[in-house]
């Protein structure tokens, strides 16, 4: 099912989607990091926002 454009936060909220500028602009909100640090992290660790909850924490 694709995502429907005129929500504002995420389809999943267990799954970053750093593609979609919305949850780009969201997580990175959320997490209060860049958007090149949130995408460093799923890089890094994978799509999974708890992941990369971790990632960012351990990273300060």
């Amino acid at each position: 099912m694709a995502d429907d454009k005129s929500k504002q936060g995420p389809q999943d909220r267990s799954r970053i989607n750093v593609n979609e500028r919305y949850e780009l602009d969201y997580w990175s909100k959320k997490f209060g990091v860049s958007e090149d640090d949130l995408k460093r992290a799923v890089d890094k660790v994978g799509a999974m926002a708890d992941d990369v909850e971790k990632e960012l924490k351990r990273r300060t």
